[in-house]
C-alpha cells in the first residue's frame, strides 16, 4: 500500500514543510551574497501524472500528481522555483524514474522480490502486473545528481531516466530467473511464487522518462544496462542477508509488513 494514501500528513510534513523550511534557512544563510550559491531540489517523476499513451515525460510536461505523495512532491517542486522567482534563490531541480540498487528498504518493489523469492514467500502483483516503470541505476542517478548540480544551468530542470520501461509482470518473471539461477532452483520455480493481489488505490498506469535534455546538454547518460543492474543488485542482496533480515524482522517488522508499495 502507498504509504500517503494511509498517512498523507507525514509526507506533507516531510516534502512540503520540510522543503520550505529547507529553502528559508538557505535564503536567510545566503542573504546578500547568492553569487556561487545552488539550491539542489531532486524530485519525482510521479509529479508529472500517469501516461497512457506511447509519450514520455518532457520536463515541459503539466503536473497532474495524483496521490498525496505525488502532490507533495510537486508541492515542493514549486515552492522551489517560486523562491528562485520571488527571493532569486539560485536552484537547480531534477525529476527522477524509480531507482534501483543496494541498500533499499524491503517495503519497495524489487528488493521485496528478491527478499521473497529467497525465503520462498508469496510475490504479491498489484492488479494484472501491467503498469509499467521506468528504471534508474542508483549509482546512475547519484552521477546524474553530481552533474546537475555542478554543470546545470541556474533555474533550470532536469529530467533523469534510465530508459528501461518494464511491466511490472515482467519484471517479476526476470527476476525469478536470476533467482532461480543464483539459487540453484529449477528454472520456473519461483515463479510459482507469484500472486495477483487487488490493485491500490490511484496506481498509476505507466511512468516514462525522456531524459534527452540532460544528454544533450549536459553529457550525462546511463552507464549499465538494466539486466546487468539488476544481477548487480540480486548479488547485493543474496550477499547481505543479514541486514536483510535486520531491517525485516523485530522493531521493524510492524512497519514492513503490510507496506508493500512500488511506484
Amino acid at each position: 500500500m502507498d504509504r500517503s494514501i494511509t498517512d498523507p500528513m507525514a509526507f506533507v510534513n516531510t516534502n512540503v514543510i520540510g522543503t520550505v523550511t529547507l529553502l528559508n534557512v538557505a535564503r536567510e544563510a545566503w542573504k546578500g551574497a547568492m553569487e556561487g550559491k545552488r539550491f539542489y531540489h531532486v524530485s519525482t517523476d510521479e509529479v508529472y501524472g500517469s501516461l497512457h499513451d506511447d509519450s514520455l515525460f518532457l520536463e515541459t510536461t503539466a503536473y497532474d500528481p495524483q496521490s498525496p505523495y505525488s502532490a507533495s512532491k510537486a508541492a515542493s517542486d514549486h515552492f522551489v522555483r517560486a523562491y528562485g522567482n520571488t527571493y532569486k534563490l539560485p536552484f537547480v531541480l531534477s525529476n527522477c524514474s524509480n531507482n534501483y540498487g543496494s541498500h533499499h528498504f524491503p517495503e519497495k518493489f524489487i528488493p521485496l522480490m528478491i527478499n521473497n523469492i529467497r525465503t520462498s514467500k508469496p510475490l504479491p502483483v498489484y492488479g494484472k502486473g501491467e503498469n509499467v516503470r521506468d528504471w534508474l541505476w542508483v549509482e546512475d542517478h547519484a552521477s546524474a545528481i553530481d552533474t546537475v548540480f555542478h554543470k546545470g544551468g541556474d533555474g533550470e530542470t532536469y529530467n533523469i531516466g534510465g530508459h528501461n520501461e518494464w511491466k511490472n509482470i515482467d519484471l517479476v518473471h526476470l527476476l525469478c530467473r536470476i533467482m532461480d539461477q543464483k539459487l540453484g532452483r529449477a528454472e520456473g520455480e519461483s515463479a510459482k511464487l507469484i500472486t495477483y493481489v487487488t490493485d491500490r488505490a490511484g496506481h498509476d498506469l505507466r511512468y516514462a522518462i525522456d531524459a534527452s535534455k540532460i544528454e544533450r546538454e549536459l553529457g550525462w547518460k546511463p552507464s549499465i544496462t538494466f539486466e546487468v543492474g539488476l544481477e548487480r543488485t540480486v548479488d547485493w542482496y543474496l550477499a547481505n542477508t543479514e541486514w536483510l533480515e535486520h531491517v525485516t524482522s523485530g522493531a521493524y517488522r510492524s512497519y514492513y509488513e503490510g507496506q508493500y508499495t512500488h511506484r
